[in-house]
């Protein structure tokens, strides 16, 4: 991962994680984090050991070393590394910490029926075939 600090693997796809994302661009001036989008149709899950559905359960990071980070702890590194690390101390406090990853749990148990990409049942939304545009079997 060369001199990067860290790697987030976003939905390219959810409106929500979008705005955050893009804002997260724009700060890191220092060019600290690897952005990869899971809902490009050129991304392979397979190359890193995992699988997309994995990955679209809840935001993931990874380490330059290779470890993996996922939920509230993916923001922790991204803020830290765009500069906001004092306040990054702060979210791991006790009651803050549950608080936050009560929050994100939820979020990621409905961002999808919440960013209007479900009605009814919920399932991850197949992989778009690079090729032909079309859904991956």
């Amino acid at each position: 991962m060369s001199e990067r600090q860290f790697e987030v693997f976003y939905d390219g796809d959810c409106p929500l994680c979008m705005r955050e994302i893009r804002m997260l661009m724009k700060l890191d001036r220092k060019q600290r984090v690897r952005f990869t989008n899971i809902a490009d149709p050129e991304f392979d899950a397979g190359t890193l050991g995992t699988s997309y559905e994995a990955l679209m359960q809840r935001i993931q990071g990874r380490l330059p070393d290779g470890t993996w980070v996922s939920g509230v702890e993916v923001f922790r590194r991204l803020y830290a590394a765009v500069g906001f690390g004092p306040v990054v101390s702060l979210t791991r406090l006790p009651g803050v910490r549950s608080a936050l990853d009560w929050g994100y749990d939820k979020f990621a148990a409905n961002r999808l029926k919440w960013t209007g990409r479900c009605t009814e049942a919920c399932h991850i939304p197949p992989r778009k075939d690079a090729r032909s545009g079309v859904g991956a079997a």
